[in-house]
């Protein structure tokens, strides 16, 4: 074999492995979790099951990556059963009209070495508008225990309730709203390739 033939098989090789993998969001080993400040002196927190989605993502071109991923709003779970009933009513997700939010990304960039910024759309209740996620980058790939290639990432943002349409806000005694504004996400994602 000559080594031009050689030189040629390695650089193939070589851009088959650089290409972009597409990934699915695997729902049982995934979840986004939420915290907002209470009457001003506690915090709830609360998560949602359902993550679903794909992800485009090439390690040696992060900024080519894309995400588009939903989140079932049915599967709220904040430990009190009235509080989630209320959670899925109209005054907040009204998950009878919409049961899912969803994101698509806009742009990736590399925010710092191990980080990602990921600017995209998140729609909820009908609205959307746009926000950054925060990412470290993508843990692995391993092979689990059945051969499947798998990474793992997490990432938080921190959005507007009332941005999405969610105006909930009765006022307190001393002034104070019972809710704030301000949500905290947490997300935490295992990827399966495909």
């Amino acid at each position: 074999m000559s080594c031009r033939l050689i030189y040629t098989m390695v650089c193939l090789a070589m851009s088959l492995g650089a290409q972009p993998a597409t990934w699915r969001i695997d729902p049982l080993h995934s979840s986004a979790q939420f915290s907002v400040r209470h009457m001003m002196i506690s915090t709830v927190r609360g998560h949602f099951g359902g993550v679903k989605g794909a992800v485009i993502y090439d390690a040696g071109h992060p900024t080519a990556s894309t995400v588009e991923a939903t989140i079932d709003c049915t599967t709220i779970n904040t430990g009190e059963a009235k509080r989630d009933s209320d959670l899925k009513s109209p005054e907040f997700f009204d998950v009878a009209h919409y049961p899912v939010m969803k994101f698509q990304s806009k742009r990736v960039e590399v925010a710092s070495a191990g980080k990602l910024k990921v600017t995209g759309e998140l729609t909820i209740n009908a609205i959307t508008r746009p926000v950054v996620l925060e990412l470290e980058a993508p843990v692995g790939p391993i092979k689990d225990t059945q051969g499947r290639e798998k990474l793992g990432v997490s990432g938080t943002t921190t959005i507007s309730r009332k941005a999405f349409g969610i105006l909930y806000n009765p006022i307190m005694e001393t002034g104070g709203v019972a809710v704030s504004d301000e949500v905290a996400i947490n997300l935490d994602i295992e990827l399966i390739r495909n």
